[in-house]
């Protein structure tokens, strides 16, 4: 085990000698949780094989799960990928620093190990002057998934990430909690029509407004075979069984009423995911608002730190409320099927 360091740093201005104690871990050959404005990321050297297995047994993530690159500056990118495609550049001009990920063919100098075995390599430039700091002084890309158990609802928070990975990492910078609070979107570029792996921060009405007509990945519908390795594998669950009720909010209240006197007349203790315009409707089990239906960033913000409380609650069943899928609306509720397992009550 590890002698993990929690180390709090100004978010806005963090302290240099407090990254430089943090970049020297990532020189080493170490391992580092840090925040950006998505989720926090279990960072290491991204050109180091040795590092990306490290990365994949702190998680028990499977090796066919491509990590991430992170990146601080445009000029690191010509080091790592083969070539730069028009649309590319022009997305990392609208969306770069921020939460936006895109596919690129890689050079040799990325090995397999942080690729999942692929010739491709998904690499973004975080919106967050620790992760920017940090990457910079390291001098080298950081592989960075969210700073998790791989499956666990993914860390908004430093307390989130020693709940998981505390002994298991060499330091865990803490900046706070993160603002958009779900992963980076994911795109594929090397179809005519751009194709979303994964919905996040950058939605989908953002990236048709630069690039025309964008595809969703037909794997993100349930029941439908993944297009890419991380999508085979269970995400964001909670410890207790969850179901996801879509319909009308009319709908959808009266159905968690009914299904949660059903659940506690059967001895079971149930979590409800509500919105700050439900929850006063509800009289029975343990009641989290979620965040408001108007403001879906406040949602997404703080679905996964709800996920865990309810973990810390010891409830048996959770109740989620669907969302409308607008915006980054699309984002929560891909977040919410995954963590339910897809089971979905449509009413």
């Amino acid at each position: 085990m590890l002698n993990t360091q929690i180390v709090s740093v100004d978010k806005n201005r963090p302290e240099d000698y407090k990254i430089k104690k943090a970049a020297e871990i990532i020189k080493t050959g170490g391992l580092v949780a840090f925040p950006t404005e998505t989720v926090y990321g279990l960072g290491g050297n991204a050109l180091d094989e040795h590092v990306a297995k490290k990365i994949y047994a702190a998680k028990g993530r499977p090796q066919d799960n491509p990590l991430i690159v992170h990146i601080y500056s445009l000029s690191q990118l010509d080091e790592l990928v083969k070539e730069i495609p028009t649309r590319a550049a022009v997305l990392m001009d609208k969306f770069w620093p921020g939460p936006l990920t895109i596919i690129f063919h890689k050079k040799d100098i990325i090995p397999y190990s942080t690729t999942g075995g692929l010739d491709t390599v998904a690499i973004r430039m975080p919106a967050h002057p620790v992760a920017l700091e940090l990457i910079k002084e390291s001098g080298v890309p950081i592989a960075a998934p969210s700073a998790n158990i791989s499956g666990r609802p993914s860390p908004a928070c430093a307390e989130d990430v020693a709940e998981d990975l505390f002994g298991k990492v060499e330091m865990i910078l803490d900046g706070g909690p993160t603002s958009v609070g779900v992963e980076s979107t994911v795109l594929d570029l090397s179809e005519k029509v751009p194709i979303i792996l994964r919905p996040g921060g950058v939605t989908k009405e953002d990236l048709e407004d630069v690039l025309g007509c964008v595809n969703l990945d037909p794997g993100l519908a349930p029941g439908e075979k993944p297009r890419s390795p991380g999508q085979k594998y269970r995400h964001y669950a909670p410890k207790a069984q969850m179901t996801v009720i879509e319909g009308c909010v009319e709908n959808q209240v009266k159905t968690i009423q009914e299904l949660t006197k059903q659940l506690e007349s059967g001895g079971l203790k149930v979590g409800i995911m509500a919105t700050a315009q439900t929850r006063h409707l509800y009289t029975r089990g343990y009641v989290i608002s979620v965040g408001d239906r108007t403001a879906p960033l406040t949602i997404s913000s703080n679905l996964f730190t709800i996920l865990r409380k309810f973990d810390r609650l010891g409830v048996d069943r959770i109740l989620a409320e669907g969302i409308s899928k607008d915006g980054i609306g699309l984002a929560v509720m891909n977040r919410l099927y995954k963590a339910a397992g897809y089971k979905i009550l449509k009413v």
